[in-house]
């Protein structure tokens, strides 16, 4: 055989084994269950994860904002923005990760709710409807103390968390009871929440946010 065919072979050869690694690569990245990242961070370990601030942020560790709340605050490194977030968890976690609980997260700036989000605390199933803009959506039940609904969500699959509407927030911000049921791909599953004894004044100097009646 010339040595030239030889070469061609070789790099044949080369090329193929390379392709079969990414094709392995890649399948098993999609086959792998939900991250559990988060399982091994020191900021959630424990039962009740412990309440430590974004250190990338210089964010505070979290204090008691009242009832099952936290809050956590700091200042954009560049604008000098004051940021304030409350956090409250669920009582009980979804069947696909025993170490890491719900959460309901109020993001605040310069006095404004930027955004409030729910984190199930698992991997995101597909949007099943779409919004008014055509944004993808993935549609929840809520209950607030004895009113309950199905609301749609903005769906952030890449961040796994849905948007939340403000009218909810109010509302959960004045009920004792608080659950959002959604669909899993363990099947449905319902996040509890015991959302009272929040610290309304703070919420209103960070957020500009007041409660409303169920």
């Amino acid at each position: 055989m010339k040595p030239s065919s030889v070469f061609r072979s070789a790099r044949l050869v080369a090329s193929t084994a390379a392709l079969c690694l990414s094709v392995t690569v890649v399948g098993y990245s999609q086959d792998r269950p939900y991250p559990q990242e988060r399982s091994q961070d020191p900021r959630y370990s424990g039962d009740r994860q412990r309440p430590q601030g974004d250190q990338d942020q210089r964010e505070s560790n979290g204090i008691s904002a009242g009832g099952n709340w936290l809050e956590f605050s700091s200042d954009d490194k560049m604008t000098g923005a004051r940021r304030v977030r409350f956090e409250l968890q669920s009582n009980n976690y979804f069947r696909e990760d025993p170490n890491y609980r719900p959460r309901v997260t109020l993001y605040c700036e310069s006095g404004k709710l930027k955004l409030a989000d729910f984190n199930p605390g698992v991997r995101l199933p597909p949007p099943n409807r779409p919004g008014f803009w055509g944004q993808p959506q993935l549609e929840v039940q809520v209950r607030l103390d004895d009113v309950n609904y199905y609301k749609g969500w903005n769906w952030a699959g890449g961040r796994n968390f849905l948007s939340m509407d403000k009218t909810t927030v109010r509302r959960l911000l004045h009920a004792d009871v608080f659950n959002v049921a959604m669909r899993t791909r363990s099947g449905r599953q319902i996040a509890e929440f015991s959302p009272q004894g929040i610290d309304l004044r703070r919420v209103r100097e960070a957020c500009d946010v007041t409660p409303k009646r169920p």
